[in-house]
């Protein structure tokens, strides 16, 4: 099978709670909620992606694989490849995920959980959106958009989750939607507050 994939990058990673550890970033193609089209996007499911995924390079696993070690410090150990989009689940495939920690690779994803996984994952990362119904049955992490109209914490009280993290939405309103998120967390301290600290640090 092939791959198209947008983007593969070295960097940290800027939330969660791997916050600030290195990892390759695999940015697939391509997302079954949104076209990445500015013109679709006020009818699509997912309106408020900041991500740019659309388009890119092909590759097989081997060329995959190949790519994102190079990247990885000479010598270095501890390797994390870390598996977005879009949605990355539309193309991720047991063989990839067999080559990767053939590679050495601890393999995350960060999914919008409406596709089921095609083999365990050491690191699954669900972003519920309002309207898409959730394929997946547990995570280790959970991280919700807030506020998301159609979709909130108590909705997802029942969710299986190791962590639980409210993420302030992104835009013109997010000094406010930081307030509110934080008071949410301090009113049901099962969720913590998130942070994109990638953009306070100025690195994709």
């Amino acid at each position: 099978m092939s791959y198209t994939v947008h983007e593969i990058f070295l960097t940290a990673q800027g939330e969660g709670a791997n916050l600030g550890r290195t990892a390759v970033f695999i940015r697939f193609a391509g997302c079954n909620l949104w076209s990445g089209r500015e013109e679709d996007r006020a009818t699509a499911v997912c309106r408020f992606c900041d991500t740019e995924f659309r388009g890119g390079t092909r590759h097989d696993a081997a060329s995959l694989v190949a790519a994102a070690a190079a990247l990885w410090p000479a010598g270095a150990g501890h390797r994390l490849a870390v598996l977005t989009g879009g949605e990355p689940l539309l193309q991720v495939d047991a063989p990839l995920l067999a080559a990767l920690r053939a590679a050495g690779f601890t393999v995350a994803i960060e999914t919008n959980g409406t596709l089921p996984l095609p083999a365990p994952i050491d690191w699954v990362c669900v972003s519920p959106k309002a309207g898409a119904p959730l394929a997946l049955a547990e995570a280790d992490e959970l991280k919700l958009v807030y506020p998301q109209a159609g979709i909130g914490p108590a909705e997802l009280a029942g969710f299986p989750a190791g962590l639980r993290w409210l993420s302030p939405m992104d835009g013109p309103e997010l000094a406010e939607n930081t307030a509110a998120a934080a008071a949410y967390c301090r009113e049901h301290p099962e969720w913590r507050l998130n942070i994109q600290a990638h953009k306070a640090w100025g690195v994709r």
